[in-house]
């Protein structure tokens, strides 16, 4: 009776597979595409126009959200009127802050400078609807040593964990180019040497291409990673024409093995957002970036 039971059902599977029935590695391959929600940096929009027209440009244009710099000097009203009257969210703010005043300072006055900001960043970004401040844990420089600006930073990052249990917003510390965590094995290792849920990373992959490979990265980092900065880097124009210039390239001209990223993110499985961090501009300039956007993750 086994037998015969066993030999019906692998021809009812197989008579399923010659109909159209997905196979197992197709449905679980669907399931793990990343749900990408995309937004960009105020500071990019570009143009003489109110903030109000600003917002509902970007929401035709198929934007999700766009983010602000906090501190800042935009009114708090006007900013929520165009979020309620257009529906474009705001998913977070970036502290304005950590790279005049970085935490890694041996001065306490200028750790308290940038300390402080933070928690403002934490309180705009709840008023927003938001759930991330941006955050550049550091710097390292012939003053700051390594060592100092990792135990430092730890510490005052610890301290600000508070303020983000009040406002319920996380704190999402961005890869960057402050010669500070460098690994991606040491970075999965300073944020859960902090041991918080509202501490993780905010992801930049077109900053670890001077370095690293973001797939890499993202597989380390894994549920770590709270959101993503966008942006391409050439490793050519990087030696032929300066460092800096590296990011002189559109979206999907440098260096990122886009599909080998996107596959990552679906290893993590990860859905949220993506902010581009990229040459701005006006209208014509916004849609040639969520094109290219649209392009990589749609």
């Amino acid at each position: 009776m086994q037998r015969r039971a066993f030999i019906k059902n692998s021809s009812l599977i197989a008579a399923g597979a010659g109909i159209g029935f997905p196979s197992a590695a197709a449905v679980q391959q669907k399931a793990f595409k990343p749900k990408i929600k995309k937004s960009l940096k105020i500071e990019m929009v570009k143009g003489d126009m109110p903030l109000m027209d600003k917002f509902k440009m970007l929401k035709e244009l198929g934007y999700d959200g766009v983010e602000f710099s906090s501190p800042h000097n935009y009114d708090h009203k006007e900013i929520l009127a165009a979020r309620d009257k257009t529906g474009l969210l705001i998913p977070g703010v970036v502290n304005s802050e950590h790279w005049k005043s970085p935490l890694s300072s041996p001065d306490p006055a200028v750790r308290q400078k940038c300390f402080n900001t933070v928690i403002q960043s934490l309180n705009d970004c709840k008023m927003y609807g938001g759930t991330t401040v941006l955050l550049v844990a550091g710097v390292v420089n012939d003053k700051i040593s390594y060592a100092d600006a990792y135990t430092r930073t730890q510490k005052e990052i610890r301290n600000l964990i508070p303020y983000a249990e009040k406002t319920g917003i996380k704190i999402a510390i961005e890869n960057v180019w402050n010669n500070f965590l460098i690994s991606p094995l040491e970075a999965a290792r300073y944020v859960d040497e902090i041991n918080h849920p509202l501490v993780g990373w905010y992801f930049d992959i077109g900053n670890i291409l001077r370095y690293g490979w973001p797939e890499q990265w993202i597989e380390i980092l894994n549920k770590r990673i709270m959101k993503l900065d966008v942006k391409e880097y050439s490793r050519k124009k990087q030696n032929d024409e300066g460092l800096w210039k590296g990011f002189d390239v559109e979206l999907m001209e440098g260096d990122n093995n886009w599909p080998v990223i996107v596959e990552a993110l679906g290893k993590i499985g990860y859905n949220g957002w993506a902010s581009a961090e990229v040459p701005g501009g006006e209208r014509e300039r916004l849609k040639v970036i969520i094109d290219g956007m649209k392009k990589i993750f749609d």
